[in-house]
């Protein structure tokens, strides 16, 4: 596709989620990767600049690199929506439930899809005596997450009830409603969806207690395996799970979906991801590249998400 047929973009950018650091970072990198591509392309911070600029820059689409709240949530889709602004990625409904790691949870489990057992704790009325309960119910090894963030912000991995009080208010400091998770015990596994087609999995390990946000963004410890060892048999499954669990959403356009595997080779879902990270350490860039996608080709694949509802709107009148 000619770069010119996408118009005037602005990559969006920064923003001011917990994420902002990471969202520069991707940012930086799809900006210069559209500039390569001689697509007019232009810079946009949301936490600098307001969103009518889009209209007074003449801009034809946005290529939304936010992560977390503000921009992966639902609500700059919105916005863009009502702008009329054609965008990349999710709609409002499949980010906004993407955001809410528990209301995730509950979708994927009304469509029969394979998800760890787990508790809610809400900061209104959370009681620390019912730590233990929970303990006992979880298996006695439990993730907390906060409900709605992303890159692992606020997340901990605990074996005891007091340990769990103290992530539980830690967590509660990013979200008001936390997600108490059962520890599945094996390797971690993300599949990229672009276009409706699963890359390549990838496999993670990491001599941390968990893939944290350290893993993920600043040590070199973590290993990253693609193809990530699974028999032909087990990739084609994780391939459908993955589809299943992000069309299931509502995703649309590009996103990721992280699984875990138990000692049976039982995939559960984890939670998924509508605007992923695309910096130099980021998995779907190491998950196309094995496809054969340059980085380059991928954040043109990225930007032409943006055209699916015109070309929709193309369909129907034709």
């Amino acid at each position: 596709m000619a770069a010119d047929v996408f118009g005037k973009v602005a990559v969006m950018f920064g923003g001011d989620s917990a994420e902002r650091e990471v969202s520069l970072s991707s940012g930086t990198a799809v900006l210069n990767a559209l500039l390569r591509q001689g697509v007019n392309a232009v810079a946009f911070d949301p936490a600098a600049q307001p969103l009518t600029d889009l209209l007074t820059q003449q801009i034809d689409r946005v290529l939304i690199m936010l992560h977390g709240r503000g921009g992966e949530d639902g609500s700059m889709q919105g916005a863009l929506q009502l702008l009329n602004v054609p965008y990349t990625g999710s709609r409002v409904l499949g980010s906004a439930l993407a955001m809410d790691k528990i209301h995730t949870k509950q979708v994927w489990q009304s469509l029969g899809l394979p998800t760890a057992k787990y508790e809610i704790a809400d900061k209104r009325h959370f009681e620390a005596g019912s730590c233990g309960a929970i303990m006992d119910k979880l298996g006695n090894e439990v993730m907390v997450k906060p409900a709605r963030e992303g890159s692992s912000i606020g997340m901990a991995r605990v074996t005891s009830a007091k340990q769990l009080d103290i992530a539980i208010q830690n967590a509660f400091k990013y979200d008001n409603q936390v997600l108490l998770e059962e520890y599945i015990d094996g390797p971690e596994f993300t599949v990229s969806v672009i276009q409706g087609q699963a890359l390549p999995s990838i496999r993670m390990s990491t001599p941390h207690t968990f893939y944290d946000y350290a893993a993920k963004y600043q040590d070199d410890t973590t290993e990253y395996f693609c193809p990530s060892g699974l028999s032909q048999d087990q990739e084609a499954q994780l391939a459908e799970l993955a589809t299943r669990a992000f069309d299931g959403i509502s995703g649309s356009g590009w996103g990721r979906i992280d699984v875990m595997q138990d000692s049976q080779g039982q995939f559960y879902l984890l939670e998924a991801n509508t605007v992923p990270g695309m910096t130099e350490k980021s998995l779907v860039p190491k998950a196309a590249k094995v496809a054969g996608l340059t980085f380059d080709e991928l954040v043109m694949a990225i930007l032409a998400t943006s055209m699916e509802d015109e070309q929709v709107t193309v369909m129907a009148g034709a």
